[in-house]
């Protein structure tokens, strides 16, 4: 019984790939995305616009021009036309409408015109020492304290004037952890409750102001 012998096997060519190869184009352009995409990263996390941000504490009514502003640069962002852009013409005669911090960037929602703003400032003496957490831009409330009668035993009960109201500003000698004694405060009183804050600063007693919790933070 003959045996026949076993093809022997052919070595397979290897084809050089040519610009027909589908494989060859979508790898070219696979690559030529990839470096597309990361020039167009590397592009735009380079890429800021310069946008003001407040010169130390605005407060509701307060003038804003450039001196009471600075410029920052930040990067590129679909939100970036909702604040006050440095390379544009600042609007005339614009106050703060509520309290931008320092530092913070100026919304153009942050800022209008002086009309829009009812409060007026009132300056409230401080006859007990304060904590610096109370300073231009924190919340606080007003308690008045009626002068007790002559011969009372009890001091005279407290009662709320005015919650919430804006600290303008500070008047104080002293720069340490504490509001000193004698100092003044100026807030920002709105119209409504200012007959009766000023009743109780112009009758015998004390104007007792409390921060809000936070307040200064």
């Amino acid at each position: 019984m003959s045996t026949d012998p076993l093809p022997a096997p052919v070595a397979a060519r290897l084809r050089r790939p040519t610009w027909r190869d589908p494989r060859l184009v979508v790898g070219v352009v696979i690559v030529a995305a990839s470096v597309a995409l990361g020039s167009w990263a590397v592009s735009s996390a380079g890429r800021t616009v310069p946008v003001y941000a407040a010169d130390g504490t605005l407060t509701p009514g307060e003038s804003v021009d450039v001196s009471r502003l600075r410029t920052v640069d930040v990067r590129i962002d679909a939100g970036t036309e909702l604040y006050l852009r440095a390379d544009q013409e600042l609007p005339d005669e614009v106050v703060a409408l509520r309290v931008v911090d320092d530092g913070e960037l100026v919304a153009r929602s942050a800022l209008g015109d002086a009309a829009d703003v009812d409060v007026r400032s009132v300056s409230v003496p401080v006859d007990q020492a304060m904590s610096s957490r109370v300073r231009a831009g924190s919340a606080v409330d007003l308690w008045a304290t009626p002068e007790a009668p002559a011969g009372a035993v009890e001091a005279a009960e407290p009662s709320p004037l005015v919650e919430g109201v804006v600290v303008e500003q500070v008047d104080d000698g002293g720069s340490g952890l504490v509001v000193a004694d004698g100092a003044t405060l100026h807030v920002l009183v709105p119209s409504s409750d200012l007959p009766v804050v000023l009743k109780a600063l112009s009758v015998p007693g004390s104007v007792t102001v409390v921060p809000q919790a936070g307040a200064g933070v």
